[in-house]
Parts: structure tokens; C-alpha cells; sequence
């Protein structure tokens, strides 16, 4: 069978009632964690990941992806009518979509968004469609040696993007290494960091971790900052202009290419997609001079490029078996727990389910662009909550939630105090990032590792022997390198006098 044979296979599978119904429930709850600052996809998934235990693992799959993607659309309305990020790379939106609010155009811009991210999001799948069995194919031909050195790579590409110090990605990293490590060592059979307790021979369960340091922490953090109410736009504000469609309609094109390009490689998050293509914008845009006043352009851009990484982040993630954020990573997780290894494999083990789960990322396009536009009054009010009730859910869920996957209590007390390590993080400002990435990616890693190892006799020098690793563990150090430099030009340019020249 061919790939379009597959996909239509897929298509069949994500189109039954049950599917459509989840789809439907993970578009609906990821706008709603959208909207609500401070709450985005990663907590989002994680807090939503007991309840898919006992469900099909399409079906959960699909719910849990559809909440990834649909936050990304739901932060587009807090943005704009509020000046509210409700997601990190719904931030740059707030300069151009705010000013439209201003400007009696607010509805506009949220369309314009809708339709903006509804192309961008398709294109990008229809990218992992193209790339899925090709990429899949060289999977296959990548040893433990190689696929190391990639992770490394992936990492490399986070730890020196979070911030302006390399070192705190590292320390954040580590502590992840060192929870993955917990448990049976997957080559002596001997029990590691489990402090004598029987309860963590197998691991810490990596739910009670995701919850506690997003869910909880995340919780712990954002303060209550009373009721917000929002205007709702009337019918006739949503409908864009024939100038709006034609000055937006570059712009959507090379967010889509920005979005899409940028998605695709690992450690790259997707609010570096929504600046980079604004800041294209200001560089090549016809009416660049107008971005900051309300231009429609510099709406449709980082929106568009926002859904379209969100959905190529996908292609890494079922194609080589890497997560390309923390939300994949979370969303990573639900697969492993699932008896499933995303990666080339998987295409050969159970290639309905991969299909499947590819093509109900086509219907949740089509579902989050109905239920932005003609619905952007009612999400409004969801606004109107006050914060302090919608925590007291939130509460109850997490706590039970995290009870019901294993009925036990000790992974309560492990939840909170992981939720505790997830405020101190926030706190001393350390990025998370690293340690969600490194505790799914821990045990993999070090299999890995080890297999080459045992290849080799123990030998380190065997990296050397392979071109496709030396170059990618080469490519990995020059990133750290570049980014350490960079982190220290960034600090000296913070000490210099006002009135120093650079």
C-alpha cells in the first residue's frame, strides 16, 4: 500500500463517531486552556493524561493532540480582544491584534487568525503526510549510535534556546536524567535512586511527575487576578474586508513557511516561529511601516506560523520517535504508556493508529476553524470566571486524577512534590523545557547508549567510526558553544552604561 492508500485508511478511522467525538472534546478543552493565561498545552495535556488510561489509544491520541493544537488557537483570543497572551506565542499577536480591538476591528483580526491558522496547520500536515514514509524509511536505517548523537542534537537545540544561560538548561536537563534513572538499570538488573522503596523499582511514574511540575506548579504560580470580562464582537465584525484577505494572504504564506520549516526541528518552540515571522513581516511585508498600528499582517503572520509548527512538530515525533517540544514530549508520554514507541517502527508495528492519528489532525484543523470564528463570543465568557473557582476545579481534577491512574497515594505525594520542584523552577526562573524533554527522552537515551557501548566493547571511540554520528554529536557541541558565546554577549551588553556604544 501506498501513503495516500494509508491515509485514507486513516481518514476512514479518525471519521467514526467515537474519534470525532474525542477530536471534538480535545478542540474544545484546548481552546479553553488557550484562553486562560498561564495554562497552556503542556499543563493542558498533562493534567488531561489519567483520564485516557482505559481508553482506545487512538482515541486518546487524538483527544490529547487535538488539545496540543487547539491551544494554540485559543491563546489568538486573548490576545486580540484583551491583550492577554493566553500562550507564549500568542504574545508578539497582542501588538497588531490588540490595536484592531481599538480600532472597532477585532473581529476581524480573530478571523483573519482562524482562517490564517486553519492554512497553516493543514499545509503542515500535509507535509508529514509527504514526509512520513520517506523519513520513516531512513528511521530504519539510523543505529543506536546515530540515534544518540540525534538526541543529543535535540537537546543541544533546547538547552541553548531557552535562555540566556546555557548552564541552567544543563541543570535542568540533568535533574530530568536523574529521574528518568530512577528505578531498575535496564542492563545490570540492579535497583538505582530508589532509596529502598518498593514502590519505585519501576520508575517514578511519569504521570504524577508531568502533573505535579505543570499542572500543580503552574497552578502554585499564576496568581488570581480577579474577574476579566470581555466584549463580544457582533456578527458583522468578523467578516474581513477583500483588502484584508488580499494584504493578509502573503503573509499567511510565509507563516505557513516559517511555521512549517521551524516545527520540524527538535527543541525549537513554537513562540520562536510567531517572532521569527513577524520579524520577517518588518523586513520583506508591502506595509511593514503600518506593523505596530494594527496591521492586519501582523496578526495573520505569527498566527499562522503558530499552528503550522504546532502541526509539524508532529513529523519528528512519528518519524524518527523525537519530540520536538515539552508538549510532544507529555504528549510522547500517553504513547509510551500505551505500549507504543512513536518512531519508524511504529509504521511497521501498527500503522492504522499512525494514520489514523495523522489524518484527525486534518479534522481538528476543520474543527478549531468552526469553533473560532462563529463561537468567539461565547469563549469570551469563559473569561468572565473567576479565577479562584476555575482553580478549585483544576485542583480536584489533578488530585484525583492522579489517584485514579494507579490508586495509589504515594503518586499523590509524588505529584506534589513535583509540583513544589515546578514552582521552584518558575520561581529562580530555570526552564523547564529541558527536564520534561530529557525525563521522557532518559530512558531512551541511555538504552541507546548503551547498546552502542555493548557494540563496541565499552569503546567511546566507536562515535568516531560513524559519519552520521561524529557529525551530528559535532553539530550538537557547536550549538552549545554558539550558545554559551551568545548568552555571554547578551549579559555583558545587559551591564554596560546606558550611554556605552555597542
Amino acid at each position: 500500500m501506498n501513503t495516500w492508500d494509508y491515509l485514507l485508511q486513516g481518514l476512514a478511522a479518525a471519521a467514526t463517531p467515537e474519534n470525532l467525538l474525542f477530536a471534538l472534546i480535545g478542540c474544545l478543552v484546548g481552546t479553553v486552556l488557550g484562553l486562560l493565561p498561564g495554562i497552556g498545552s503542556t499543563a493542558g495535556i498533562a493534567i488531561l493524561l489519567p483520564i485516557t488510561f482505559g481508553m482506545e489509544p487512538a482515541s486518546a491520541i487524538i483527544m490529547l493532540a487535538a488539545i496540543f493544537y487547539g491551544t494554540a488557537y485559543g491563546g489568538t483570543i486573548t490576545s486580540v480582544l484583551l491583550n492577554i497572551p493566553g500562550e507564549g506565542e500568542s504574545a508578539i499577536t497582542c501588538i497588531d491584534g490588540y490595536a484592531m480591538t481599538k480600532k472597532g476591528r477585532g473581529g476581524v483580526a480573530l478571523t483573519v487568525a482562524g482562517v490564517g491558522s486553519f492554512i497553516g496547520g493543514t499545509v503542515a500536515t500535509i507535509a508529514l503526510v509527504i514526509a512520513a514514509q520517506p523519513l520513516a524509511s531512513l528511521g530504519l536505517m539510523i543505529g543506536p549510535p546515530e540515534f544518540f548523537s540525534l538526541v543529543v542534537v535535540g537537546l543541544a537545540l533546547l538547552v541553548g534556546l531557552v535562555g540566556r544561560s546555557v548552564s541552567a538548561g544543563i541543570i535542568s536537563a540533568g535533574i530530568g536524567m536523574v529521574i528518568a534513572m530512577v528505578g531498575i538499570d535496564p542492563v545490570e538488573g540492579l535497583p538505582r535512586f530508589t532509596f529502598g522503596s518498593e514502590h519505585l523499582l519501576d520508575g517514578i511514574s511519569i504521570v504524577p511527575v508531568l502533573v505535579g511540575i505543570f499542572g500543580l506548579g503552574e497552578l502554585l504560580h499564576v496568581s488570581a487576578g480577579g474577574t476579566v470580562r470581555a466584549r463580544s464582537p457582533k456578527l458583522r465584525e468578523l467578516i474581513p474586508s477583500g483588502t484584508d484577505l488580499r494584504r493578509a494572504a502573503p503573509a499567511v504564506g510565509r507563516g505557513t513557511l516559517i511555521g512549517t520549516g521551524i516545527g520540524i526541528v527538535p527543541g525549537i518552540t513554537s513562540t520562536i516561529s510567531s517572532l521569527l515571522a513577524y520579524s520577517t513581516e518588518r523586513r520583506v511585508g508591502r506595509f511593514r511601516r503600518q506593523l505596530g498600528t494594527g496591521a492586519i499582517e501582523g496578526v495573520a503572520a505569527p498566527e499562522t506560523a503558530n499552528n503550522a509548527h504546532a502541526n509539524a512538530a508532529f513529523i519528528p515525533l512519528f518519524t524518527l520517535g523525537i519530540p520536538a517540544s515539552p508538549a510532544i514530549a507529555v504528549l510522547m508520554g500517553a504513547f509510551l504508556q500505551n505500549g507504543l514507541v512513536p518512531g519508524p517502527l511504529l509504521f511497521q508495528t501498527d500503522p492504522l493508529l499512525v494514520w489514523t492519528v495523522i489524518a484527525s489532525l486534518f479534522i481538528g484543523n476543520a474543527l478549531l476553524l468552526v469553533l473560532n470564528v462563529p463561537l468567539v463570543g461565547l469563549w469570551t465568557k469563559v473569561l468572565a470566571i473567576p479565577f479562584p473557582v476555575l482553580a478549585a476545579m483544576v485542583y480536584v481534577f489533578i488530585f484525583v486524577g492522579t489517584y485514579a491512574v494507579n490508586r495509589s497515594v504515594v503518586d499523590i505525594f509524588i505529584m506534589i512534590a513535583f509540583g513544589l520542584l515546578g514552582l521552584a523552577f518558575r520561581r529562580l526562573d530555570l526552564p523547564l523545557a529541558p527536564l520534561v524533554l530529557t525525563l521522557v527522552l532518559g530512558p531512551l537515551l541511555e538504552s541507546a547508549l548503551r547498546q552502542t557501548l555493548q557494540i563496541s566493547n565499552g569503546d567511546f571511540g566507536f562515535f568516531l567510526t560513524r559519519p552520521i554520528a561524529l557529525v551530528l554529536l559535532a553539530v550538537a557541541t557547536l550549538i552549545l558553544v554558539l550558545s554559551a558565546i551568545g548568552g555571554r554577549r547578551l549579559k555583558a551588553r545587559a551591564h554596560l552604561p546606558v550611554d556605552s556604544e555597542v
